[in-house]
């Protein structure tokens, strides 16, 4: 059995009100997916950035699986059937 490593590369970019989170994962061949978060926080909350780039970036992470998912359903539709 071979090993694998597969890598996500987490990217965060804010400014006063809106955090934005890109997680891409690198599979080592050709595939790549990309995720992308968003975390808006009300001006009337206290500025905690940390906040912040936890949601946007758990948001990313559940964008990219949901990507992923769909990547693998479509690699089995074409794939089912008589070889």
């Amino acid at each position: 059995m071979e090993d694998k490593h597969w890598t996500v590369e987490i990217n965060i970019s804010e400014d006063d009100t809106t955090t934005q989170a890109r997680a891409v994962l690198f599979t080592g061949g050709s595939m790549r997916v990309t995720g992308k978060g968003t975390a808006r926080r009300n001006p009337v909350d206290r500025p905690v950035p940390e906040i912040g780039d936890e949601l946007a970036v758990s948001r990313a992470l559940e964008d990219l699986g949901h990507r992923l998912h769909a990547v693998a359903s479509s690699d089995i539709a074409h794939l089912s059937g008589p070889a």
